[in-house]
């Protein structure tokens, strides 16, 4: 039986977890100048009678939510600068506000800076403090 495969996967699997878990600390220590974007604000938005592309359906359904910056509105009152962002995991809105994150997106000059933005960062269904 040849078992370099297995020692190859081997090496590789502890070279990514050593990698990556050393990589926030890192990246972290880099990119920890002091914070120059807002500081968020927190909401909940309550939608009632709440359909699921299932068919199920909830009574009431709170969404909690993180945002930075400020609303600038139209004529007729439309919000015209929010961004909404959305990670893919289960998780919060607030791990965009880590500065490996935040530092690199929303300080002034950068590209989602929350001086000229409103960020929205909502916290997944059933998640945080949604539910």
């Amino acid at each position: 039986m040849n078992r370099r495969p297995h020692i190859f996967a081997f090496v590789c699997t502890a070279f990514f977890i050593l990698l990556f878990g050393a990589l926030p600390s890192v990246a972290q220590t880099a990119t920890n100048p002091a914070q120059n974007w807002p500081a968020p604000q927190e909401g909940n938005y309550v939608v009632r009678d709440f359909h699921f592309q299932s068919g199920e359906t909830l009574p009431e359904l709170r969404l909690h939510y993180y945002t930075l910056g400020k609303p600038i509105k139209d004529a007729s009152g439309r919000t015209t600068n929010a961004v909404l962002i959305l990670h893919g995991t289960g998780g919060k809105g607030d791990g965009f506000l880590q500065p490996i994150f935040a530092g690199a997106l929303f300080g002034t000059g950068q590209l989602l800076d929350a001086n000229k933005y409103f960020l929205i960062l909502p916290d997944n269904i059933g998640h945080g403090q949604s539910d």
